[in-house]
């Protein structure tokens, strides 16, 4: 086993009524500098499962500092390190969040309230850049194209394949999805659309991030997450999935 979770006591249920079972796994990669105002953003009540996957900055100890459950994922990639918070998670509902203070985690509370709500099974962010080099071109175009192709794969008409996104867990897990790259946000997409899930999107804030982008930040990123995703879009339908 690769994950090796540590945690601090559970958060006090807010006043008024017990808290939502809600966990927010959020992939960290030497991000130090934006846990302490991602963390603040976490709602009252949820959780916030950071994965570690390999900082050399402090992440892990900051978070924990912070009141995080620290998950540490030695496998690199994106994929690996979502994979582990989500295997990490014990609440009903999961959410997915980058850990760069480019998108802010209390944005995904209509998102869950919309899945308990029986309105929908997977609710995604649409990106709306703010600032300047939020979202640079060559990755807004690698998004755009991915999106055509995952239209044409399973009639989806979504406009982003963003990382903010909510779902309940058991069903996440269910879907049995393989990606540990970064091709796992996608076929998490893939899986629950041929496994007939209701899906929508909704505009979210996107803001410059905290620090250098590992990914989209330079022309390789993009190219080796279009790569990772591409393959993902080839795979044939009717792979094991379970409806919710």
């Amino acid at each position: 086993m690769s994950a090796v979770t540590t945690s601090p006591s559970s958060p006090e249920p807010p006043p008024g009524g017990p808290a939502l079972s809600v966990d927010v796994v959020l992939p960290c990669l030497d991000e130090a500098a934006a846990l302490p105002w991602v963390l603040r953003r976490i709602p009252p009540g949820w959780r916030a499962i950071v994965v570690d996957n390999g900082s050399t900055d402090g992440s892990g100890r900051v978070a924990r500092e912070l009141g995080a459950t620290v998950v540490r994922e030695t496998r690199r990639g994106f994929g690996a390190a979502c994979h582990a918070g989500l295997t990490a998670a014990t609440a009903e509902f999961v959410c997915f969040c980058d850990c760069d203070a480019s998108l802010d985690p209390a944005d995904a509370v209509p998102f869950v309230d919309e899945i308990r709500a029986g309105a929908a099974d997977l609710v995604l962010g649409r990106r709306r850049p703010r600032g300047r080099g939020a979202w640079p071109p060559h990755a807004r175009a690698g998004n755009t194209a991915l999106a055509l192709l995952l239209r044409r794969r399973t009639g989806l008409r979504l406009r982003d394949l963003g990382p903010l996104r909510a779902a309940r867990r058991a069903d996440l897990l269910a879907l049995g999805i393989t990606d540990r790259r970064s091709g796992y946000p996608l076929e998490t997409v893939v899986r629950a659309a041929d496994a007939g899930w209701r899906i929508t999107e909704h505009d979210v804030p996107y803001t410059p991030r905290t620090g250098a982008s590992k990914v989209t930040g330079t022309w390789r990123g993009t190219w080796h997450a279009v790569r990772d995703m591409s393959r993902v879009l080839q795979e044939q339908p009717g792979r094991e999935g379970v409806t919710p």
